[in-house]
């Protein structure tokens, strides 16, 4: 089955799921994300603190696929959110990936304590103008953060990256999203390092359906229009995930996963409102 796309406020075109990265690095990772791509992946996502943003490259460059037919992602830490360190570190990944333009970067997280987001927006708009990088998005920016860039420059990003899971759903952040025209990446989209995948409820979905645990909340990601970014290093896996697509979540079982909701479901307590990520 074909994967669909989402459209947000700008044109930009995104598959409905992703291929996470992170630790996937050296020649193994490499193979791995080359996999994902031969059996349909085409959205990767990368950051420079990854620190595999290479092996990303390598696996675009050994998959044979023509180069237009996939987006390469990554993301700018913190510690460069300056003009002159953002284009320099944007230009420092398209060298690691071996790319003359990044398809999709975002800022990794606002560190609002540090104050210099918008100085950090400001350089992604740049990067644009000079032919870095295609589109331009952010990660883990609250409403709150994303007003403040439009109001300072005029543009909202194309895509904001945010935690998202049945434990933490983000009705009101997903919302704002779809008013906005904001594409919605979901990171963690399996709760990774919680109890998700083992709890009643969603066990109870996918063994009614017939489907694993993790194509129950995957198949929830997609009801919710967010764009799942799941990792694995197995390629049934990776050919499960994708294949979430053939399933239809009744609007009783959507609501049972939206029960699971937690007041405290972010996975490590990192509240982009105080968070801070070099």
């Amino acid at each position: 089955m074909a994967v669909p796309t989402l459209s947000g406020h700008s044109g930009l075109s995104l598959p409905a799921i992703g291929l996470g990265t992170y630790s996937l690095d050296g020649n193994a990772g490499s193979a791995i994300i080359a996999d994902a791509i031969g059996l349909g992946f085409r959205l990767l996502d990368s950051a420079v603190n990854y620190e595999n943003e290479g092996a990303v490259g390598d696996a675009v460059r050994r998959c044979g696929l023509p180069r237009h037919e996939l987006i390469v992602t990554s993301k700018l830490p913190g510690r460069h959110h300056d003009v002159n360190g953002a284009l320099t570190t944007i230009e420092e990944s398209a060298m690691r990936m071996g790319l003359d333009t990044i398809d999709l970067y975002l800022i990794h997280w606002p560190n609002p304590l540090e104050d210099r987001y918008v100085e950090a927006w400001t350089a992604l708009l740049e990067a644009r103008d000079r032919g870095l990088v295609r589109h331009i998005g952010v990660s883990n920016f609250l409403p709150e953060h994303l007003e403040r860039l439009r109001r300072e420059t005029g543009e909202l990003p194309e895509v904001n990256q945010i935690e998202l899971h049945p434990y933490w759903p983000q009705a009101e952040q997903l919302a704002y999203h779809r008013e906005n025209g904001i594409l919605t990446e979901a990171w963690s989209p399996l709760g990774r390092g919680s109890d998700l995948l083992a709890n009643p409820v969603v066990c109870e979905i996918a063994a009614r359906r017939a489907i694993s645990a993790a194509q129950a909340v995957l198949a929830w990601h997609v009801h919710k229009g967010a764009i799942p970014i799941p990792k694995s290093r197995s390629a049934e896996r990776l050919a499960e995930n994708l294949a979430i697509f053939e399933i239809s979540l009744s609007d009783d079982d959507v609501a049972s996963l939206d029960s699971l909701s937690r007041g405290d479901g972010r996975l490590a307590d990192q509240d982009p409102a105080v968070y801070q990520e070099f």
